[in-house]
C-alpha cells in the first residue's frame, strides 16, 4: 500500500469573503464547526497520512480551530504571494517514504473521507504510479486532488496565485481521471453570501 500524506491548504487571505485582516473565513460556522475542520475530519478519517496543514494569513485563528487534531502545522510566510506558495511549503515538508499528496481546500466542507481513499485507491490500481488523479464528474475536474512524487519537482517551479491545474493540463502527464458522482468535488466557500446559501441549503 502507498503511503499517500494530505495537505490543507488554508494560507489564503480570502478577499471575496472580506473577513477583514485579523480573521479567516476558515473559521466561520458551518454545520456548527468551522469551514476548515470539515476538511481535516474528512482527511483524519481517510487512510491519507500523515496530514498537514498550510498556514498564512490569520494562522492563529486556524490552528486554534484545529487544536487537538493529530495534524502537523507549517506556516508560509509568503502567503500574499499566491497559492503556489502555500502548495510548495506543504509538499516542502512531506517524508521521503510519501508517494502523492491530496491536496485539499481548506473551504470545501463537503468533501469525505470516502472521496480521498478513492484518489488513494485509484493512484494504487496503476501499475506504474501515475503523476496525479483527480476526481471527475460529468466530465469535468474538480478538487481535491493527488499529486504524485514525480511532479513535486515541477510544484517547486510553480509561482504567483496558481496551483497545479496548468501542470495537470499537459497532455504528456500521466493524469488518472477518478470519477466521482458527487458536487461535493465542486463546492467551495469564496464569499459570505455562497455559505449562507449552503446553511440554508435542503438537505
Amino acid at each position: 500500500m502507498s503511503c499517500i500524506a494530505a495537505i490543507i491548504l488554508a494560507a489564503g487571505e480570502a478577499t471575496r469573503f472580506e473577513a477583514g485582516p485579523e480573521d479567516t473565513k476558515l473559521t466561520a460556522d458551518f454545520n456548527g464547526k468551522p469551514l476548515v475542520v470539515h476538511v481535516a475530519g474528512a482527511a483524519l478519517a481517510s487512510r491519507a497520512d500523515p496530514l498537514f496543514v498550510v498556514t498564512g494569513h490569520a494562522a492563529e485563528k486556524v490552528l486554534s480551530a484545529l487544536a487537538g487534531l493529530d495534524l502537523f502545522a507549517v506556516h508560509n510566510p509568503a502567503f500574499a504571494q499566491g497559492l503556489s506558495t502555500s502548495l510548495k511549503a506543504g509538499i516542502a515538508v512531506l517524508p521521503p517514504n510519501v508517494k502523492g499528496a491530496v491536496i485539499l481546500l481548506g473551504d470545501m466542507p463537503f468533501v469525505t473521507s470516502e472521496m480521498i481513499d478513492r484518489l488513494i485507491a485509484s493512484f494504487e490500481a496503476v501499475a506504474i504510479e501515475p503523476d496525479a488523479v483527480v476526481p471527475v464528474r460529468q466530465g469535468l475536474r474538480g478538487n481535491p486532488v493527488l499529486i504524485g512524487r514525480k511532479l513535486f519537482s515541477e510544484i517547486a517551479k510553480l509561482r504567483g496565485d496558481r496551483g497545479a491545474a496548468s501542470i495537470l493540463k499537459d497532455d504528456l502527464r500521466q493524469i488518472v481521471e477518478c470519477p466521482i458522482d458527487d458536487a461535493a468535488i465542486e463546492i467551495d466557500v469564496d464569499t459570505r453570501k455562497a455559505l449562507e446559501d449552503l446553511r440554508t441549503a435542503p438537505l
